[in-house]
């Protein structure tokens, strides 16, 4: 599909998602100057677009990067631990920082975020029988067990339900004043941009890499950082979103190939369009009630996913 009419279905399905919802706005409405209508929509509609935007994008270009320096299409933020990393910085930043700001539990999580993946990666260097199931099955291990110790310390310390709130993800409850924090993935994403080709290189292995002179572990950290940073905003904004990473990039490396530079911009716009066509399905399908993004993301993308599984499998064999 041209990036144009990418483009084109992206901003109606905007515009679809800014006028769904329990309150009834139109745009009559807010050229009118009604209160309540137009309150609804720079409160609580926009913001929530724009958490949607940054979500798909930041999730879909992490993956990307991390299937490339991994070298491995099943590995994202999701099957590598980064996610379940972030989540337990968050809760030790709770619980070593009571009333702790939100720059500080990000703060706290990148550091625990990065800590996580490079243990992933670690681990990875370690096996030598790199099968691309087996692979994102030891990033789901290494995650729970990570998982476990969240869970553990929520418990211990009574903040289960906060452990829960970050387990899944649910766009319903931002707002103006509490989704900024995802501005920082603009820039991490032009960061990539800029540092595409090298991932693409660095994919490559390190020995293809230093003979063309690129420094590998450079990079190879550099990515780490970007997708921990950007896991950490989405995970404090919106909770844990899973799949999007791991299928996205897959998709449309189907159709692009596997350039980063060529497809990272596609892999941003897919994952957009896919996280917002997920969200506006999960406040139709059951009106006036409300589907988290976390619930609908999981059962689409465990299908797709599953789909990938099994024509990855009938195509090495």
């Amino acid at each position: 599909m041209k990036r144009v009419y990418i483009i084109s279905l992206l901003i109606f399905m905007s515009w679809i998602s800014l006028f769904t919802g329990v309150t009834d706005i139109s745009i009559s409405g807010i050229i009118s100057g009604n209160n309540h209508e137009t309150m609804v929509m720079t409160i609580s509609r926009i913001p929530r677009l724009l958490s949607i935007i940054a979500a798909g994008a930041g999730m879909s270009i992490a993956g990307l990067i991390m299937q490339n320096i991994s070298r491995n299409k099943f590995v994202s933020p999701t099957t590598g631990a980064t996610l379940d990393s972030a989540q337990l910085g968050i809760v030790i930043a709770m619980i070593i920082i009571p009333g702790a700001s939100i720059m500080a539990k990000v703060s706290v999580a990148f550091v625990f975020a990065i800590i996580g993946t490079g243990l992933f990666m670690s681990v990875l260097g370690k096996i030598k029988f790199k099968n691309s199931i087996f692979v994102p099955l030891v990033g789901i291990m290494v995650g729970n067990v990570i998982g476990s110790v969240t869970s553990m310390l929520g418990y211990k310390y009574n903040l289960s339900q906060n452990v829960s709130a970050w387990m899944q993800g649910d766009f319903s409850m931002i707002i103006k004043g509490n989704y900024e924090i995802l501005y920082i993935t603009i820039p991490l994403i032009f960061i990539a941009y800029k540092y595409a080709h090298r991932f693409t290189i660095a994919g490559m292995g390190e020995d293809f890499s230093k003979n063309l002179g690129l420094s590998y572990k450079k990079t190879v950290n550099t990515g780490l950082v970007i997708v921990a940073l950007i896991t950490v905003c989405i995970v404090i904004t919106a909770g844990s979103i899973p799949y999007i990473g791991l299928i996205v990039p897959n998709i449309v490396s189907m159709y692009k190939g596997d350039n980063t530079k060529n497809i990272i911009m596609d892999t941003a716009l897919t994952g957009i369009i896919f996280v917002m066509a997920c969200d506006i399905i999960g406040r139709i399908i059951i009106y006036p009630y409300e589907i988290s993004i976390g619930l609908t993301v999981g059962v689409l993308g465990s299908i797709i996913f599953l789909y990938l599984i099994t024509r990855r499998s009938s195509y090495v064999s």
